[in-house]
């Protein structure tokens, strides 16, 4: 089967649309991680990601009729730009459905390549299904966004440009994970042509749904998936790429949003360009991949290493949140709780062991009359910083917690610091994360108990597709079941950090 998809990618009708992008060595990236590191430029084709191949390819192998009926597709937004461009350089009709979550940059720049735009419902599976229900009714054809050989053939045209590029060795290619598209095109060429590069996939850690089916043996379903990496939130991968991803991929790399976020910088200090998170997955894998590789015995260096920076579709309103993430994901910035004694001259002994860092963040609100507690960030130059910073802090009898990876402290507690409430009995402290689009909000409101007594709320907008708040509520005893029925029912995502330390400390 592999080398039916060689064929089909070496003759796979792209090139009326895309280009052949660059693969361009990135000089500041490579010397820190000490590997010659590279960025296959897809993020430059005409609608700014490597969609465009796969549905032209799909598209310009449909029938004269099939094309006279039209098309139709479910996409958030890289995929629908990709056949509504196609559909204009055909001719032909093409219906795209949207998530009504979908931000306005997207859909219009949709409707401006000539796509009729339909928003329906909350996510993509809702989407998707609305538009298979579409295309029996008006007989169109559908052009699946990864689980298609046209499609996937389309994408594998990208491999066959960097072995053209780069004659020399390669040791891995590194490839975001969606629903498996692209990395079963490229997967396909490599291992045809040249079998002894390694081909490892990226996934977020809230979005991996590939990583787990090829685990299990088979396709997994995610409950839910996280909204960052919107290009990537797949919630089960298709049947065709699952065969060829677990035949052919020989390892997958998981990420958090922080790895995410330093990774776009990485690229925009290097090329002054700016990813979105699905597009700079592939370099926070290769990051990653080095690091993992220091705590064995085969460290990775001088390598050299592609990486597939696959789309640049960001909202600019996002940059806030990834920014202020950066730090952290790229080690530069530790966070942590330190309790101190509440008297005089123990703020100065504390700042002594802190020494010359530069501290990015003191949050300190009277609350107690023997002891002080302090949510503090620092720069730092390294991992593993943060243990030794801790152990040092402690050893000078300062209680510390270490809240560099806390969720609940990174996206609230570092906003809210300010002291405890006796009103605040039986609080229960929730995390809710929704797709963000007007009146989300006031519909969470909405949703509960007049009853419930909201002792703690936090919400701060950061431009992304979606919308995190904190929620302290005091429930009755007598009610938890409701409370529980309401959660089961809410549909969004939920944590409950009741007993989350930086809870305790700071509210």
């Amino acid at each position: 089967m592999t080398t039916d998809y060689l064929q089909k990618i070496l003759t796979a009708r792209v090139y009326d649309v895309a280009v052949e992008s660059p693969l361009e060595f990135a000089p500041t990236l490579s010397e820190r991680m000490d590997n010659q590191i590279y960025l296959k430029r897809e993020d430059i084709q005409s609608v700014f990601s490597f969609k465009l191949r796969g549905a032209y390819n799909k598209m310009a192998h449909l029938t004269p009729a099939q094309l006279k009926r039209g098309v139709i597709c479910a996409s958030a937004g890289n995929h629908a730009q990709g056949v509504a461009l196609s559909a204009a350089r055909l001719g032909c009709r093409a219906v795209i459905v949207m998530p009504t979550t979908t931000p306005p940059v997207k859909i219009e720049a949709v409707k401006a390549r000539g796509g009729e735009v339909v928003l329906f419902g909350d996510s993509y599976t809702d989407a998707y299904n609305h538009a298979i229900t579409l295309e029996k009714k008006e007989k169109l054809t559908f052009v699946h966004p990864f689980d298609d050989p046209y499609v996937i053939a389309g994408q594998g045209t990208i491999a066959m440009e960097i072995l053209r590029q780069h004659t020399g060795p390669i040791d891995a290619i590194f490839v975001a994970i969606g629903g498996g598209g692209l990395i079963s095109g490229v997967a396909s060429y490599i291992k045809a042509v040249r079998p002894e590069i390694k081909i490892i996939g990226v996934q977020t850690v809230d979005s991996d749904a590939m990583a787990r089916s090829i685990k299990a043996g088979r396709r997994v379903a995610l409950p839910d998936v996280g909204l960052f990496s919107d290009g990537t939130a797949v919630k089960l991968v298709g049947e065709e790429t699952f065969r060829i991803a677990k035949k052919l991929v020989d390892d997958i790399i998981i990420v958090d949003t922080d790895a995410v976020c330093a990774a776009i910088k990485d690229v925009f200090q290097d090329t002054r360009s700016i990813l979105e998170p699905a597009g700079a997955l592939a370099i926070a894998g290769a990051k990653e991949y080095i690091e993992r590789a220091k705590t064995s015995k085969k460290p990775v260096r001088g390598q050299t290493l592609v990486t597939i920076a696959c789309g640049a579709n960001m909202n600019f309103d996002r940059l806030r949140f990834v920014a202020e993430r950066a730090e952290v994901g790229e080690a530069r910035e530790a966070v942590f709780a330190v309790t101190i004694p509440e008297e005089r001259g123990s703020f100065k002994r504390f700042c002594e062991q802190v020494g010359p860092r530069n501290v990015t963040e003191f949050i300190y609100r009277i609350s107690d009359a023997k002891e002080a507690h302090v949510f503090v960030g620092m720069t730092i130059s390294s991992r593993d910083e943060p243990g030794r910073l801790t152990k040092n802090f402690e050893k000078h009898g300062f209680r510390t917690l270490d809240l560099t990876h806390d969720e609940l402290a990174k996206l609230h507690v570092r906003h809210l610091v300010g002291g405890k409430s006796p009103l605040a009995h039986d609080e229960l402290l929730y995390r809710f994360e929704f797709p963000e689009r007007p009146g989300a909000l006031m519909r969470f409101l909405d949703s509960m108990a007049p009853n419930w007594n909201i002792s703690l709320f936090h919400y701060r907008n950061q431009g992304g597709d979606v919308g995190r708040i904190l929620v302290g509520i005091q429930v009755p005893k007598k009610e938890m079941k409701a409370f529980r029925q309401f959660l089961a029912g809410l549909g969004y995502r939920y944590w409950d950090e009741s007993e989350n330390p930086a809870y305790k400390l700071f509210l």
